[in-house]
């Protein structure tokens, strides 16, 4: 520390009593019947969630659902600017 510096100390103050939820063992299904278990403040103890879009079924997961879009703005662009002569 350098020469001069004024230290601080600092007042420990303990996490909020009654105020967390619970944390506890759930079942989680997914949308093909499978199943795990796992931690979670979801519920009560022994619920089961049972999932509507997981990642077996999910496009952002198995890459399908994909649209081309028409009219994006990158072809909007090219099609104002294409008189100007640039080629890329």
């Amino acid at each position: 520390m350098p020469a001069g510096a004024a230290t601080v100390e600092k007042e420990l103050v303990p996490m909020k009593q009654d105020i967390h939820p619970e944390y506890h063992e759930i079942t989680v299904e997914m949308t093909d019947g499978t199943t795990y278990k796992t931690r979670s403040t979801y519920g009560q103890p022994g619920d089961v969630l049972k999932l509507d879009v997981d990642p077996t079924t999910h496009p952002a997961w198995t890459g399908g659902g994909t649209r081309l879009v028409g009219g994006g703005q990158l072809d909007r662009f090219n099609k104002r600017f294409a008189n100007f002569g640039l080629k890329s």
